[in-house]
């Protein structure tokens, strides 16, 4: 059997309706369920949509998703209060981290988010992850460079192959 286009865009809708054409023609709802695949139960759910909004109540929905945590305005604020900068929100530091703008957002609006939700949330808004500019005080450069020239290279060193094998020793 070839489906419609109807059919094929939203076969849950077309399910649907083909239950009420089948109800419409005297069709039990036990034989529609079976005929269809469905349980009783669905097809009992369906008559009644059909009864109480007619076939509108048949078509398919798209769901409308979680409701915005942030109005349309705090979300156009957001962006002049990061770039007020981290100290003069009582930050140590000029880097906002998703930690610290989930309590910047909290504290000015009242709504709390996840760190990973203000991830996503930041870069809605096209802002990117910052990472710190200056260097930490203690940082030791020569200690480093010593490191990275001297007790590196010997590390990534390994003993040549079988050199260290039992059996082909």
């Amino acid at each position: 059997m070839r489906k419609t286009d109807e059919q094929r865009g939203d076969w849950k809708e077309w399910r649907r309706r083909r239950a009420w054409e089948l109800f419409e023609q005297g069709w039990s709802q036990n034989k529609i369920a079976e005929a269809l695949g469905v349980t009783q139960c669905a097809v009992s759910q369906w008559m009644k949509r059909g009864r109480e909004q007619g076939e509108e109540g048949l078509r398919g929905k798209i769901a409308a998703g979680p409701q915005a945590r942030l109005t349309q305005e705090q979300l156009e604020q957001l962006p002049r209060l990061l770039e007020q900068g981290a100290e003069v929100h009582g930050f140590a530091g000029e880097v906002w981290t998703t930690e610290r703008v989930a309590v910047l957002i909290n504290q000015q609006f009242g709504v709390s988010y996840y760190p990973a939700r203000v991830s996503r949330l930041l870069k809605a808004l096209t802002y990117s992850v910052q990472q710190p500019i200056e260097r930490a005080s203690q940082r030791d450069e020569q200690a480093i460079k010593t490191w990275k020239d001297e007790r590196w290279p010997a590390l990534k060193k390994s003993p040549a192959r079988g050199q260290n094998d039992p059996v082909r020793g």
